[in-house]
């Protein structure tokens, strides 16, 4: 009992006479007269304090990571989701400009074809033997059996088939499609046929081969196809581009003469096309082809044309002297007779 008394007693004057240190030493500020004790108070304790603070961070740090390492790992899973929805949020947007210029472009083409379309996107490529894709409108968007489906560059084929919301088309690649065609600026028509997946790859054989029924017809590299239309304008309604000349096969006696076509499609990036649901009303024969493009610098001159300036001038003086020499000399081929 004396014990306890005794350490509260002492415990209550070193309280009093740490406040009072405290005090005097806060209250005098630098000129403290406490100021070498406080020094040598540092000198004392600092190594201590030190000791003691590089012993107890470290695992004090180990404490606070394991506390929260949950939360931070939250905090990046959060971070890694919000970073992939914006990157898939850019993608998105990225398709939708990239979409919105094609179906500009095949409402252009449409224009100038007079053809009512319904514009479809390719959702999925068929994987047996046909060349065929799927798109994704049917007959609840007033698709039907035997359309013409065009992109904005030309022709891509017909639909087969057709359900509710979706509907199949065969490509105009596809060995077992055939085309009536006719020759741009010409009234010289044939047949294109599909050649199959050989044709689509880069260095690949060209996927088209026309067949000119007029075996002595005109028949050049470059000259470029549009679709003839089909009776009742089904499956093929006409003037629709379909592709350009690459080569000739040349004619062996026989009834037709054969060319390989390039499309002007793309097969194997189809996007954004459509199906035309209502033909024009009159053919718009090559109004829907684009442009042609300017012949290359030093292109020889069209056929009939003069082939040098400097030529035409030195024919032209010829001419001018021969005409002087037929003046000169008066002939009885120049003088008019009279019968009788």
């Amino acid at each position: 009992m004396k014990d306890t008394r005794r350490t509260r007693v002492v415990l209550s004057v070193l309280l009093v006479v740490a406040l009072a240190v405290i005090t005097i030493d806060y209250r005098g500020g630098d000129g403290s007269p406490l100021r070498g004790l406080r020094g040598m108070g540092a000198a004392l304790f600092g190594p201590v304090e030190r000791a003691s603070a590089a012993v107890v961070r470290p695992i004090g740090n180990t404490f606070d990571a394991v506390t929260d390492a949950p939360g931070e790992r939250r905090r990046a899973d959060r971070l890694e989701h919000e970073n992939q929805r914006l990157r898939e949020q850019l993608r998105s947007n990225q398709l939708d400009r990239a979409r919105a210029a094609q179906l500009d472009r095949l409402l252009g083409s449409a224009g100038m074809g007079g053809y009512k379309i319904r514009a479809a996107q390719v959702i999925s490529a068929g994987q047996g033997f046909e060349d065929t894709v799927t798109i994704d409108v049917g007959s609840r968007s007033g698709v039907r059996r035997d359309m013409t489906v065009m992109s904005a560059d030309g022709l891509v084929g017909r639909v087969t088939r057709v359900g509710p919301a979706t509907s199949t088309v065969l490509l105009a690649t596809d060995v077992t499609s055939s085309v009536g065609s006719r020759l741009e600026d010409s009234s010289e028509i044939g047949i294109v046929q599909g050649r199959g997946r050989r044709g689509l790859g880069d260095g690949g054989e060209t996927p088209m081969r026309f067949q000119l029924l007029n075996a002595n017809a005109p028949l050049k590299v470059g000259q470029r196809l549009v679709t003839l239309g089909s009776q009742g304008e089904r499956p093929y309604v006409p003037g629709v581009p379909i592709g350009q000349v690459e080569r000739i096969d040349g004619a062996v006696g026989g009834l037709t003469r054969t060319a390989y076509v390039k499309p002007f499609v793309r097969f194997t990036s189809l996007d954004v096309i459509a199906v035309v649901v209502a033909p024009p009303k009159t053919d718009p024969r090559d109004a829907v082809l684009p442009p042609k493009p300017p012949p290359p610098p030093g292109a020889a001159p069209p056929s009939g044309a003069p082939a040098d300036a400097k030529a035409t001038g030195k024919k032209g003086k010829k001419g001018k002297k021969d005409k002087k020499g037929e003046k000169a000399e008066p002939g009885p081929s120049t003088t008019p007779t009279s019968g009788g």
